[in-house]
């Protein structure tokens, strides 16, 4: 494997890993509030089929951005008010929004376009496109520094890039700010927050909301920026692989970047090599490098991740005494 194969699967893998980034960091918010969230997929999903329909319809990509983010919120705040409000269980609440995406991104795609469920093929002028940075071709000359600049820095759209500031900025909020003390706060000791004046609820209704915006974000990623619309269960476990990360980064934004890009590189290279030859084996199944990803994750999570002890509030309603 030369340099350029290997700096073109680090751009790949950053891209891959882009909507695990982003439901990665909307898990965070939300697990750091105390609001367990099974629904990170479901919402990915209801954000991409919003994004590219209606990119599709209007014929714009920032539109369609728009009306993920509102399908996802609108799912974030059902979570927010069967978990918060009516201090119902936060992981039937979950399961049940991503049951409640899958069938109705196939319901509504299929009535509205009666493609199956997909929408139409978008246009270059309805999606989101990569940006080639200045001097591109300048330095492309230039040993190591030409190929990175082209296949790792240069090349993106602005959602990839959006991710990326996400990290430092999350990590500012949550360690940097009073809004980001209380929210860790009120996912460790609920009781201490209220009791400081602090509303617990409005706290993690915030949480849940920003989960939702960062949802909405990595679903109209994947119909309008890696793909060219919206297929049926796009997201293919990608809210639950975003979980996963999350887990292995226990709960903090800079391992979270790290845990996503691994997932992002298994991924890449599950796509680039799909027909591998083993010495004395044989073909490696186009099947088994496909399902890489998850088979790594399984292992990662049993073997490699150690003592992770969540938010000690999280996935308990609190109920305020009196």
């Amino acid at each position: 494997m030369d340099l350029e194969t290997i700096l073109q699967l680090a751009g790949a893998s950053l891209r891959l890993a882009t909507p695990l980034l982003l439901a990665c960091l909307a898990g965070l918010y939300s697990e750091r509030a105390g609001i367990f969230d099974i629904g990170l997929e479901g919402k990915m999903l209801a954000a991409a089929f919003a994004a590219g329909a209606v990119a599709a319809v209007t014929g714009s990509a920032w539109i369609g951005l728009l009306a993920g983010i509102a399908a996802s919120v609108c799912l974030a705040l059902i979570h927010g008010l069967a978990s918060i409000t009516l201090k119902g269980n936060q992981l039937i609440s979950g399961v049940a929004i991503n049951f409640l995406a899958s069938g109705l991104t196939a319901l509504i795609g299929q009535n509205w376009f009666g493609m199956g469920g997909q929408t139409p093929q978008l246009q270059a002028s309805q999606r989101f496109l990569g940006i080639s940075w200045p001097f591109v071709d300048r330095l492309a000359s230039v040993p190591l520094l030409g190929p990175l600049y082209r296949h790792v820095i240069s090349g993106h759209n602005l959602l990839v890039y959006g991710a990326l500031a996400a990290v430092p900025l999350t990590w500012w909020v949550l360690y940097r700010t009073r809004f980001g003390l209380r929210l860790r706060a009120v996912g460790e000791n609920p009781a201490a927050v209220d009791t400081a004046g602090v509303s617990v609820v409005r706290l993690r209704y915030g949480a849940v909301v920003i989960a939702g915006v960062l949802c909405g974000l990595a679903g109209a990623y994947l119909s309008t920026a890696m793909a060219a619309g919206f297929n049926r269960e796009m997201t293919a476990g990608k809210g639950f692989i975003a979980l996963a990360a999350l887990i292995f980064a226990k709960w903090r934004p800079w391992p979270a970047l790290g845990a996503c890009l691994l997932f992002g590189a298994l991924e890449a290279i599950g796509i680039r090599y799909q027909a591998i030859t083993i010495p004395g084996v044989g073909v490696v199944p186009v099947q088994l490098m496909q399902a890489l990803p998850y088979i790594l994750t399984v292992v990662i999570l049993a073997g490699f991740v150690g003592k992770a002890i969540p938010p000690r509030a999280g996935g308990r309603p609190y109920v305020k005494e009196r």
